[in-house]
């Protein structure tokens, strides 16, 4: 089966289909028998701060949502997404030539454990990251091995993400996260001792009333000490009817 779109022929494969994103007149392929982008991908997009120029890498792309998102949002300079997984690495790519932007964003198959061997140190001025929130003892394992692999950390722990982080960050460079509160001091703690100093922090609620179920950071490689914490992001104002902020960072 194949798509027609801005003067291209793009394969779609078994169960996939394509999602408009509501920026630029952006799509995304995806397969919901694999895995599908959440909230918390486009909340990330939202959160981070990129200047005009600026080269950014997205650890864990998977589909390259967020890659395409920071495109149809900032001027930034190029974006890199790395994804371990072949099949979601080959659906990112042809995700980013159905919207035409093979110019400014490229998809590596590859490991970030072995990033040494695939970027120069020092090399980006921003990193994003939707890393896996699970560690072995947290909640069941998706038996399907891609879904399992995006949730739990098999193939990438939060350790790999910031040794790997503070490597490839040129002094100053930004790491941007979205992670689940409950790991929030594992999170602070492992940046601080790789010199990621955390400098921004918003809470996101699903009611008012609830507590947070992400956190979202920044993190500047060898800055200083002092860190602000944002006012909570809600996402809905009552049951299935999102705040106007969560409207306003989705595009409608």
């Amino acid at each position: 089966m194949t798509t027609e779109t801005k003067e291209m022929k793009v394969s779609l494969k078994e169960n996939e289909r394509i999602d408009s994103l509501e920026r630029n007149g952006y799509v995304i392929i995806q397969n919901p028998e694999k895995f599908c982008f959440g909230m918390d991908a486009v909340l990330l997009s939202g959160f981070c701060h990129i200047r005009p120029g600026e080269t950014v890498l997205d650890i864990g792309t998977g589909t390259g949502i967020i890659p395409i998102l920071l495109e149809a949002k900032t001027q930034a300079g190029h974006l890199t997404g790395l994804e371990i997984q072949a099949e979601s690495a080959d659906m990112a790519r042809r995700s980013v030539a159905l919207n035409g932007l093979e110019d400014k964003i490229n998809i590596i198959t590859g490991d970030i454990k072995e990033a040494e061997s695939l970027f120069k140190a020092a090399s980006f001025d921003v990193l994003t990251c939707n890393p896996p929130y699970m560690i072995g003892e947290h909640g069941l394992q998706n038996p399907d091995a891609p879904k399992a692999i995006a949730r739990h950390e098999i193939l990438c722990t939060l350790e790999d993400i910031l040794t790997r982080s503070a490597r490839l960050l040129k002094p100053g460079g930004r790491l941007y996260m979205v992670h689940r509160p409950f790991r929030l001091a594992e999170i602070i703690t492992g940046m601080c001792s790789h010199g990621l100093e955390p400098k921004r922090m918003r809470l996101v609620h699903p009611f008012a009333d609830k507590e947070p179920n992400m956190v979202l950071i920044e993190a500047v490689r060898g800055g200083k000490s002092r860190m602000t914490v944002e006012k909570p992001l809600i996402v809905y104002k009552e049951k299935g009817i999102y705040t106007e902020e969560i409207m306003d960072i989705y595009g409608y």
